[in-house]
């Protein structure tokens, strides 16, 4: 009996071992959690000096760790906790790489929220464009080997472009096999290289039926902007295009003597584009619980019409309004969940209470 009695022992205690090895070993992934809501006015600064109304915009954000065995089992009973495995998050790229490529995200971010609050309230801006910063380069690529993450690109076959559309469109309709000649720059050096174009992977859409072609590259604008007044943004250490919508608001509403917030504490999230179209993001249902713990009354959530197609791929097969709002009866029922399409949806809602109509039915 004793000598089983010890065999049993030494079983368990290997199993604990084994058990507490795999709680500790990293894994191939990341987990992501609530993170902060950041009050916008520590950002900017326009003229010198911060905002110093009673009203407040945050910048929602998703804390991301690398994942262990204990973090990993933490998602299956926390659920405002999830796992993504590290191709997923990062798009294989290292992590300097990937940090880089948030950075050129938020710049981007800023430039676009800074021309549409300026146009917005009326002040003098002008734009310049430098080109296109790569952000990856995909594996089918044939430029995969000439063309680097961080690299803008100024040309392609001799032709200059004022944003990225016309870089798209010029090569959206070319026949795959088609060589090309792209012009850039790297660490402010000129380069050029050509390859040819390939058909983009899940590319079809109203405007193209039969999905576009391209060089396997995937990108956003690098504008330089310069005001009539002087703005300084500076977001920290937060990376990503999501914060495009807050940022546009805290600048307009900073521009115009502080008229909308009317001491409201106002989150949300969405990039914004040049034109000030608010774009879906990823992790909204965690930055619904940051929005709550800083005591938020008011989120403003992107919003597209769902249908069938969009669906599969959104997060929990909901669109950003849908899972925000979903999230927000459940766990922060006194916030008000605000769907907008453009920065001028927004304005409105402040302004005057305007909600814009919304539909579940996907077509």
């Amino acid at each position: 009996m004793r000598r089983k009695s010890k065999i049993v022992a030494a079983i368990v205690t290997v199993f604990v071992i084994v058990g507490l090895v795999w709680l500790v070993r990293p894994l191939d992934g990341y987990i992501e959690s609530p993170g902060e809501a950041d009050d916008l006015s520590k950002f900017v600064k326009i003229d010198g000096k911060h905002d110093t109304s009673k009203g407040r915009y945050n910048i929602t954000s998703v804390y991301l760790s690398k994942a262990n065995g204990f973090s990993y089992l933490q998602t299956k009973i926390n659920p405002h906790m999830s796992y993504d495995k590290s191709e997923d998050v990062t798009g294989g790229e290292s992590s300097e790489v990937f940090n880089d490529v948030q950075n050129f995200y938020m710049q981007s971010a800023i430039a676009n929220a800074e021309q549409v609050a300026f146009k917005k309230a009326g002040q003098k801006i002008s734009t310049t464009y430098r080109g296109i910063y790569v952000l990856s380069v995909s594996d089918s690529s044939h430029f995969k080997k000439s063309i680097k993450v961080g690299d803008t690109i100024t040309a392609v076959d001799g032709h200059h472009y004022e944003n990225s559309d016309g870089f798209i469109k010029y090569l959206a309709n070319k026949q795959k096999g088609v060589k090309v000649a792209v012009d850039y720059l790297r660490n402010g050096k000129p380069g050029r290289t050509t390859g040819v174009t390939i058909k983009l992977p899940s590319s079809k859409s109203p405007e193209y039926p039969n999905g576009r072609s391209g060089i396997g590259i995937v990108l956003t604008d690098n504008v330089a902007v310069t005001t009539s007044r002087k703005i300084d943004v500076d977001p920290g250490k937060i990376g990503g295009p999501s914060g495009g919508l807050m940022f546009t608001l805290q600048i307009y509403d900073q521009l115009i003597g502080d008229k909308l917030a009317k001491d409201r504490n106002i989150s949300g999230t969405g990039t914004m584009n040049a034109d000030g179209y608010v774009g879906e993001i990823g992790g909204i249902d965690k930055k619904i619980i940051a929005a709550k713990e800083a005591g938020s009354t008011i989120f403003f959530a992107p919003y597209i019409a769902p249908n069938k197609e969009i669906l599969k791929y959104e997060e929990q097969h909901k669109t950003n309004y849908q899972l925000a709002r979903d999230t927000g009866k459940k766990y922060a029922p006194n916030m008000k969940i605000i769907p907008v399409r453009t920065f001028q949806d927004a304005v409105n809602y402040l302004e005057n209470g305007t909600v814009i109509k919304t539909t579940d039915k996907a077509k």
